[in-house]
C-alpha cells in the first residue's frame, strides 16, 4: 500500500515511532543494512535546499540506495509538461519522489498521480520532515515528548503549521506568538485542537509573544521572509519587530529550556547571537538529526509498500 508524507498529519498513527526508530539509527550510523539496496530516490527541487537535500541524499545512499537530483529547470515540467504526467513517468524510474515546491496543490498532484511515495521537502502550507528532527531532538534532550510545551514565536508560516500537527499528535503544549496577518493556516490549527484534545494537550495562538514564551521547554523560531517572500523583506522586518528570541523572552521560559531554529539564520533579526550561539541552543543537533530522520522515513514508507493492508 503507498504510503506518502504530505502533511505532519500523514504520521498521526506513528510520528513517535518514526521519532524512536530515528534515534536508534543515529545510534548505529554505519551499522546498518543496506535495505534500499538499488532503490533510486528521485529528487525535485523548485528552491534552493541545504539540509533536505544533504539529508535525503546521504539517507538514501547510506541504507544503500541512489539519489537523482532534479532541477525542473532542466525537465520538462519547466517547460509545461503537466505535474501529473511527470509523476507517472517518474514513477516508471525510481522507488521515492521527494518534491520542494512552491505550492502545496502542486505536492498533492504529483502524490496523487505517483505509484510511489512521494515526500514533502518543503512546500508554502508544511515542512514535516523538519519536524520529525525538531522533535526527535526534543525528545533525546528531555527523555520524553508528552507533557512538554513548546513555544514558536514568529511567523505562522508553513514550519508553523507543521509544528502545531506534529506537537498536537505527540501530545505536546504548543503556543505560538504571531503578528495579526501571519498567523498559522486556521484549518490546520482546527484540525490540531481535535488531535490536541484527544492527546491530552493544547494549542494556544497568541498575538504576544513574551505570553507564547511563558514556561516554554522549548523555543522556537524561524526566519521572517520565507523563500520567494524576498519583496516583502521591509515590510515584514517592520511587522516582526518586537518578534526576536533575545536573552529577554528566552527568560520567560523555564531554566532548563532550549532554543531551536530549522535553519538558515539571520542573526539579528528573528533571533540574536546571543541566544542562537549561546549554550541553549540546539540548532546543530537538530540539523544533523534531519540524516537520522531522512532514514526512518525512507524506510518507513518502504515497508508500507511491501505491506498490504
Amino acid at each position: 500500500m503507498k504510503r506518502d508524507l504530505l502533511s505532519a498529519f500523514d504520521m498521526k498513527d506513528d510520528l513517535e515511532q518514526i521519532i524512536d526508530l530515528s534515534i536508534n539509527l543515529k545510534k548505529r550510523r554505519y551499522d546498518y543494512e543496506p535495505v534500499l539496496a538499488r532503490h533510486i530516490l528521485g529528487m525535485i527541487f523548485e528552491k534552493q535546499s541545504t539540509r533536505t537535500r544533504v539529508s535525503l541524499e546521504t539517507a538514501i545512499e547510506q541504507l544503500g540506495g541512489h539519489a537523482i537530483y532534479l532541477n525542473p529547470n532542466d525537465m520538462q515540467v519547466g517547460r509545461g509538461e503537466t505535474v501529473a504526467d511527470t509523476a507517472r513517468v517518474l514513477s516508471g524510474f525510481v522507488d521515492f519522489i521527494s518534491y520542494r515546491a512552491y505550492s502545496s496543490e502542486n505536492v498533492a498532484e504529483l502524490a496523487r498521480n505517483a505509484s510511489v511515495p512521494v515526500i514533502n521537502a518543503l512546500d508554502n502550507k508544511e515542512h514535516p520532515v523538519q519536524i520529525v528532527a525538531d522533535f526527535m531532538t526534543m525528545k533525546e534532550k528531555f527523555g520524553k515528548l508528552k507533557g512538554l510545551k513548546l513555544a514558536y514565536v514568529g511567523d505562522g508560516n508553513n514550519m508553523a503549521n507543521s509544528l502545531i500537527a506534529g506537537a498536537s499528535i505527540l501530545g505536546v503544549d504548543v503556543s505560538v506568538g504571531a503578528p495579526h496577518g501571519h498567523k498559522p493556516d486556521s484549518s490546520i490549527v482546527q484540525r490540531a485542537n481535535e488531535l490536541a484534545k484527544k492527546n491530552g494537550s493544547k494549542v494556544e495562538i497568541l498575538d504576544d509573544p513574551m505570553e507564547a514564551a511563558e514556561n516554554a521547554d522549548a523555543v522556537y523560531t524561524d526566519v521572517w521572509v520565507s523563500m520567494g517572500e524576498e519583496a516583502e523583506k521591509k515590510e515584514k522586518e517592520r511587522q516582526f519587530s518586537g518578534f526576536q528570541v533575545n536573552d529577554s523572552l528566552m527568560s520567560k521560559a523555564k531554566k532548563s529550556a532550549i532554543f531551536m531554529h530549522c535553519l538558515p539564520a539571520h542573526r539579528g533579526l528573528e533571533v540574536s547571537a546571543s541566544v542562537i550561539d549561546g549554550p541553549r541552543s540546539i540548532v546543530f543537533q537538530q540539523a544533523e538529526n534531519r540524516l537520522h530522520t531522512a532514514k526512518a522515513i525512507l524506510l518507513t514508507l518502504h515497508k508500507s509498500m511491501h505491506t498490504h493492508s
